[in-house]
């Protein structure tokens, strides 16, 4: 099967070694996904729910160049700095998964890769028809 790296363009990937997302076949695996606007700005600090709804909007835009979109999505992962504030995240996160309802976990780590970042999401989509 064919594989399609689809990278951000941040400075990490190539030092690290990863892509935004891996496409192969009709699975779309999305790494990791934090509040970073496209200039690499952190958005919404200090707010969990700007956080979550920012990357989600990442995780998005990563989706339709693998050729996928939100809808296809059947598996997220949710890692938060503060658990107290899983109501806000997980509100972004229904706002965007309502309908779709993906499979999802939400679990509490140490710190993520800077100490404004409050929020990091991963996806993994299948893409075909829908069952009915």
């Amino acid at each position: 099967m064919k594989r399609l790296n689809i990278a951000s363009g941040t400075a990490w990937e190539p030092e690290v070694g990863y892509s935004r997302a891996v496409r192969v076949g009709n699975v779309v695996h999305v790494s990791g996904t934090t509040a970073t606007n496209t200039e690499g700005v952190i958005v919404g600090i200090g707010d969990p729910y700007a956080q979550a709804q920012q990357a989600i909007a990442n995780i998005g835009l990563a989706l339709t160049r693998a050729g996928a979109s939100l809808h296809d999505v059947v598996r997220t992962r949710i890692y938060v700095t503060d658990i107290a504030q899983w109501q806000a995240v997980g509100r972004a996160h229904g706002e965007a998964f309502a309908a779709i309802r993906p499979a999802c976990t939400m679990v509490e780590v140490s710190k993520l890769i800077a100490p404004e970042i409050l929020v990091e999401i991963e996806a993994e989509a299948i893409v075909g028809e829908q069952i009915a």
